[in-house]
This record gives C-alpha cells, sequence and structure tokens, in this order.
C-alpha cells in the first residue's frame, strides 16, 4: 500500500487523479528500472512516498539521485513512488526483486491502489529474452507495446500513427499446433500476469518492452525511454540523443569501483 511521505508532520496523501503512473518490471536486464530511474533524475522528480509490501526483498541504500552531499545521505528502500503533478505524471520505482509466490499479490494491491488513487492509466516498462524471440519477432525493431481493451480506444490509432509494432503472440505449442496462438513474455517478470489482471478488471493500461540480454543494459534503457517519449514527450525530442537524459548519480556504481589506483 502506498504510504505518503511526512512532511513537516504532515502526511495527507497526495491527489493522483488523473495522473499516469509509470512502473518498471522487474525484468531481464534491469531495463524497465533503469529506464524508470532516467525519468525521475531528468524531470527532477519528488518523492511522494513509498510502496509498502511485503512482497519485494526488503533493502535500503543512500539516495540514488543525490545531486549534492546534503541530499546523499537520504534513505531509500525497495518501492518508492515520486510525482510530477506538472506533468501530471507519478512513477513508482521499484528497486529490489520478488520473494517467490508473490506476483500475484503485488499485482492485486498495486491494481487496488491505482483503482483507490484514480490513476487515468498505467505504463508498465519492460524487457524480454532476445535469444527467446521466434521467427517473425526477429523482424525489424526490438521495441514492442501491449495495450488493455480499454486504452486500446483511446490511443490506439496514436500507435498506428507512430508505427509502433505490437507484441506478437507466439504458438503455444511449436511443431504441434501452430494455430493456437498466445502471449509469452519469457524474462519479463511480472508483466504478462499484471497485463492479463488489468485486462480483466478494465484498468487502462500499456507495456512498452525491449527485447535483449543480460549485461551493460544502459543502452536497451535508453532505447527504451526515447521510446517511451514518442508518446508521452515528457522532454523535447527534435534529436533522439542519450545526452537529452540525465543519468542519476548511483550509475556510477553499476559496476563498482575499479581497482584502487594505490594498488599499482
Amino acid at each position: 500500500m502506498f504510504v505518503p511521505c511526512d512532511r513537516g508532520g504532515a502526511s495527507a496523501s497526495p491527489d493522483f487523479k488523473g495522473f499516469t503512473l509509470l512502473m518498471p518490471a522487474v525484468s531481464v536486464g534491469n531495463v524497465g528500472q533503469l529506464a524508470i530511474d532516467l525519468v525521475i533524475s531528468t524531470l527532477n522528480m519528488t518523492k511522494a512516498g513509498y510502496f509498502y509490501t511485503d512482497c519485494l526483498v526488503p533493502m535500503v541504500g543512500n539516495n540514488p539521485y543525490a545531486t549534492a552531499e546534503d541530499d546523499s545521505v537520504e534513505l531509500s528502500i525497495n518501492a518508492e513512488v515520486y510525482s510530477l503533478p506538472s506533468k501530471k505524471l507519478v512513477v513508482l520505482q521499484i528497486r529490489s526483486p520478488f520473494i517467490k509466490n508473490k506476483y500475484r499479490p503485488f499485482c492485486q494491491t498495486l491494481l487496488s491502489w491505482v483503482k483507490s488513487s484514480k490513476c487515468a492509466r498505467v505504463i508498465l516498462l519492460s524487457s524480454s529474452h532476445a535469444y527467446q524471440r521466434d521467427d517473425e519477432q526477429l523482424l525489424g525493431t526490438p521495441l514492442r507495446y501491449l495495450l488493455t481493451p480499454d486504452l486500446e480506444k483511446a490511443v490506439g490509432g496514436l500507435m498506428q500513427e507512430l508505427n509502433w509494432k505490437e507484441m506478437e503472440k507466439v504458438a503455444a505449442y511449436p511443431g504441434i499446433n501452430d494455430t493456437e496462438k498466445v502471449l509469452h513474455i519469457p524474462g519479463g517478470g511480472i508483466t504478462k500476469l499484471l497485463f492479463t489482471e488489468s485486462c480483466s478488471k478494465g484498468i487502462q493500461m500499456a507495456v512498452l518492452l525491449k527485447f535483449c540480454s543480460e549485461g551493460d543494459n544502459i543502452p536497451d534503457a535508453f532505447a527504451l525511454v526515447h521510446y517511451l517519449n514518442e508518446w508521452l514527450q515528457l522532454i523535447k525530442s527534435e534529436v533522439n540523443t542519450s545526452t537529452q537524459w540525465k543519468m542519476p548519480s548511483s550509475w556510477r556504481l553499476l559496476f563498482g569501483n575499479g581497482l584502487p589506483p594505490a594498488l599499482f
């Protein structure tokens, strides 16, 4: 459940009515989480609270978006909420993996909060194993989208104008029965479950995902956030370059600090 920040003794829950909720799936390469980092850091979003849940591995660390020594000592936990009222945007950042068998309770709690907070729509940033693509998915761009029926009515035409590719369904039993097609997102974590639950509950949700492999996934994160920006226009996009997006200070530690020079 959402717990607002206690600011000056006041902990009234902020109003997210009509906002777009942007969040990552904990998926292959952590691409969605890295893309969310870029959004929060670039837009200088304000922390609105945190999402209290027993479905994620507990963690605590320093402020990942610190810009000065003063704010670097702030603590961050596994699921925090940031907002930008001027763009009617609220972001849920998830920083730790799910506990086994906790996908479904998390999805139920999250969607219950989406309804109670009256968010207009949810956009889930995700990824899927590149090596498990079928022949059709190997063609063209590695970026895909999915829309629930309720959101399809509102923005389906725009996706066609953007010339985006919808996530293809694949054969349920390849080589045996190729006519029965199912949605398959290997490495996507909660993506499929959250999408199907949103479909059944009448929630407007979009999934934006990239096929990728584990490794240095920073380029994948930039590709995914550019993809998101084509739709939402969060920043000016005359030229889509990585320099438009501000990398958070915590990214300096993605691959460790390296060996101390004193060793040589």
